[in-house]
Formats: structure tokens, sequence, C-alpha cells
């Protein structure tokens, strides 16, 4: 027997933190019974499980890198009808979610999956799993404006943690240039705002690694399945960052 949230989680129906919105906004049924408390548990096995009266089933479970080209939305759907993440996903057909999202404007490394325990794994405020940008910014930010990145800058939200930023690339003509930056948060549009409270705005932005997962030289559009390796190198990631993160 498993907690309801767990089980709609691991048959990819979404992260655990959504499943257990979902159960508590009266969307799930057991055995055709409206449930509502998160301690309820279940056995896949035997008990009929519906989502908005669909029944689930357990899927095989995907876990998916792919490079988000600029200009399309992180989401399962968009009522504008611009291009989704998943209208990639040519020859995957089971239903997979992002782990996270990255902005409509910023391109790079998202992972998907219908794991919801690895997605919350990776995405929980707690585990701190560093994911790393090449942010070009306007004009050349000096040591005094990347110590203050480095330090921690305080945005409408609170402080930021500490970031390590290094320059990778400043224009002839230093109209503007490239930073790498890891940061340890999954804010929203967070290292926008970052380089915003230094004066320096974002002009393009993208994901290259997150945790020990790298891009590489995957092109824009196209996604592979991670190794099983990749994948317990992702987990052990949230896992030492964790542990880090509670030692500060």
């Amino acid at each position: 027997m498993e907690r309801l949230q767990k089980i709609l989680a691991q048959a990819g129906v979404a992260s655990r933190r959504k499943c257990e919105e979902m159960i508590l906004a009266g969307k799930v049924q057991l055995n055709g019974e409206t449930v509502t408390e998160l301690g309820t548990k279940a056995d896949p096995a035997v008990d009929e499980i519906t989502v908005n009266g669909k029944r689930i089933g357990i899927e095989k479970k995907l876990y998916i890198v792919f490079n988000k080209p600029k200009g399309v939305i992180t989401s399962a759907s968009d009522p504008k009808g611009r291009k989704i993440v998943t209208d990639y996903l040519k020859g995957v057909n089971e239903r997979v979610f992002p782990v996270g999202r990255l902005d409509y404007d910023t391109e790079g490394l998202l992972l998907l999956t219908n794991d919801g325990d690895f997605a919350y794994l990776l995405t929980h405020p707690k585990h701190h799993v560093p994911k790393t940008y090449l942010a070009t910014v306007k004009g050349v930010p000096h040591g005094t404006d990347l110590d203050k990145l480095k330090q921690g800058v305080m945005l409408e939200d609170g402080m930021t943690a500490p970031a390590e930023v290094d320059y990778y690339d400043i224009a002839a003509d230093e109209k503007e240039s490239t930073i790498r930056i890891t940061i340890h948060e999954g804010r929203n549009r967070q290292v926008r705002r970052m380089f915003e409270a230094i004066n320096h705005p974002v002009q393009r932005l993208k994901r290259i690694s997150f945790g020990e997962l790298h891009l590489g030289n995957m092109k824009r559009g196209l996604y592979r399945h991670l190794t099983p390796a990749e994948i317990e190198d992702l987990k052990k990631s949230a896992k030492k960052a964790d542990k880090q993160g509670k030692r500060q």
C-alpha cells in the first residue's frame, strides 16, 4: 500500500506536490469515491484510481533531456496555441511533464519525465540542485557587480543564495558580455532578475547544466533519453546538494 499522491506521481500524472493539490481539490477518486485526505493509501494493482474520472495506469518510467529552443512554452498545453516542449518529442507516446521550467525566452537544458518522485527530488527547494546558465547581458559587469551576485542580491521576494559566477566571453566593443552563472535555487525568472538588480539586463539566456547533467553539443529542438548512470547521477546531485545545504 502506498500513499495516493505517491501512486499518482509514479504513474506520471504530475509531480507529487501537484498531485497533493489535485487530491485536496477533490479531483481524485478511489474505487468511485472522491478522496481529499492526503494520508489515504491504495494499491494500484487492486484499487481503481481515477483523476477527473479517467483511470490511471502505471507507465514505463521515462527520463528525457531536451534542448529547448527560445520561444517555446514549458508546459503540457497552451491556450494561445504556441509551441510547447512536448511538440518536439516525436516518438514519445507516454505522457511526460517538465522538471521545473525554463522561461519562454530562455533556451537550453530541460528535463522531462513521468516519474513524479524523480521530479520532486530535483525540484524541491531543500535539495538546492545546482543549475548553470550562460547569460549574455548588456555591457560588462565589473568585479564589484559580480561580487554582489556571489554574495547574494536582494530581490522583491528576498535575498538570493550566493551564486557562482565568472566571465565566459566579452564582446570586443564591450556592449555585451556572457557570464557563466550557477544558482542553487529555482525562483521565477531568477537569473534575469539577478542581473537586472545589478543593472546589466539579460539579452540571451541558455541553461547548460542541471546537477551533474550537461547539455553538451545537442542541437536545439532535439532530445534524448537519459542513461541509467545519468539518472543515478542526478539523484546523487540532489542528495549531495541537500547535505551541503544543511551544513551551511
